[in-house]
This record gives structure tokens, C-alpha cells and sequence, in this order.
């Protein structure tokens, strides 16, 4: 089966960092786009970053750009994003995505058909 784990979340301080994880299993991560995507309570789902498959190239949403990173362990089989100097507003559920067969990163929700479970982050 196909699945997605994330890990990582919790509550930690404005101004602090976590690491979420995203273990992959049932196929190889390298051959796919990845991302995270967050909601918050009453909000909609947002693309906060991605990783496009042919080359690599990251995008992030303009509300967390320069402060999260989105990567990728092959070997590892699993999808990264650390979050550092973390606001408020960050607070959500993350969930982790794969875009199917295509290649490139698409900040819109119904792109993506493979969601993880969602790990929550709370930043007070």
C-alpha cells in the first residue's frame, strides 16, 4: 500500500523551529513531485511548499519564504520541511502531498490526489 506518514509536529514558542518528516512508503519518492500543504482552524487547505521531481527546484508560498525549507532524502524515501523562526500564524495541520504523474509543483489543493494523515503544529 501506498502511504504517507508525517511526524514531527507539536507546540513550540514564536520565534522556535521543528523539523516535520514525511516517510513515504509503497513507491520511491524521487520519480514524484512532493509538497506541504497546512490548514488552519476555519481556513482552507494552502500549498506552503514543493518540490518539483524532473530537477529539484523548490517553491514556497510567500507567507513562509525564507523561513522554511523544503528537501528531500532519496535513500531515506522521505519528504522534509524545516520550519525555523516560527509565528503564530503558522499554526495548522500539515499535510504532506504527491502530485501523481505530474512533474511539477501546483500550490492548488485539488492537484493532488495523495495526502498524508497531517501532523499539527502549534506555535504560541
Amino acid at each position: 500500500d501506498v502511504q504517507l506518514v508525517e511526524s514531527g509536529g507539536g507546540s513550540v514558542q514564536a520565534g522556535g523551529s521543528l523539523r516535520l518528516s514525511c516517510a513515504v512508503s509503497g513507491y520511491m519518492i524521487n520519480g514524484y513531485c512532493m509538497g506541504w500543504f497546512r490548514q488552519a482552524p476555519g481556513m482552507e487547505r494552502e500549498g506552503v511548499a514543493g518540490i518539483d521531481s524532473d530537477d529539484g527546484s523548490t517553491h514556497y508560498a510567500d507567507s513562509v519564504k525564507g523561513r522554511f525549507t523544503i528537501s528531500k532524502d532519496n535513500a531515506k524515501n522521505t519528504l522534509y520541511l524545516q520550519m525555523n523562526s516560527l509565528k503564530p500564524e503558522d499554526t495548522a495541520v500539515y499535510y504532506c502531498v504527491q502530485r501523481g504523474a505530474y512533474t511539477d509543483y501546483d500550490p492548488r489543493t485539488y492537484a493532488y490526489t495523495l495526502w498524508g494523515q497531517g501532523t499539527q503544529v502549534t506555535v504560541s
